[in-house]
């Protein structure tokens, strides 16, 4: 077999039991990394912490992973000002949390022969959230309904990572406010108008 070093040094091409005999005199754990190579590769490691890093550099991959959903917002055409303020503001809500948004106008009886009011609607929230979102599929007619798809500027896992941040400076301020807050043992305190120190 070939052995390679702890620091990743190449030994060379051993028998079995030297490289077992190396391994225990080194107190490490002989691990078969390349068994298709010929000769087979084994590298002198602790198996131990190998398995640990290994879990942590997964599990670091999983959590910057960040899944992308796609909300959906329904809006009627001849929506009220105060409605349509709050469901852009939920549209705003979701780009800025890196989320796509389907954007659904309803048409019922006579509203469907006047298609432009939903086009209208939906140019319009589009123009609106330029600075957050791109339009991903342009507004189209799908039954009784007008869908438009935004996407966001930003990735997912970039908001993830700003928002990982700033939870961590927050909690460093906190923890600094605490420690301001303290005062050492065997300080004294002056409190109201006592004097305090040699003046007393």
């Amino acid at each position: 077999m070939r052995l390679v070093g702890p620091s990743g040094e190449q030994v060379g091409v051993v028998r079995v039991e030297d490289a077992l005999r190396l391994a225990e005199e080194a107190d490490l754990d002989l691990v078969e990394v390349a068994p298709d190579a010929r000769p087979p590769v084994c590298k002198l490691m602790d198996y131990g912490k190998f398995k640990y890093e290994s879990a942590m550099k997964a599990r670091d991959a999983r959590r910057n992973q960040a899944n992308t959903q796609l909300k959906e917002i329904q809006f009627r055409p001849k929506i009220d000002e105060h409605d349509y303020a709050t469901k852009r503001g939920h549209v705003e809500r979701f780009l800025k949390g890196g989320d796509k948004v389907k954007c659904i106008v309803r048409f019922r009886g006579r509203e469907q022969s006047r298609p432009e009011l939903g086009i209208r609607l939906l140019q319009g929230l589009a123009e609106e959230m330029a600075e957050l979102g791109t339009i991903e599929s342009h507004p189209r007619q799908d039954g009784r309904n007008m869908v438009m798809v935004l996407a966001p500027v930003r990735k997912k896992a970039e908001v993830k990572s700003d928002q990982r941040r700033r939870r961590e400076e927050a909690r460093a301020a906190r923890r600094a406010e605490k420690h301001a807050g303290r005062t050492p043992k065997g300080a004294k305190v002056a409190t109201g108008g006592e004097p305090t120190g040699e003046n007393a």
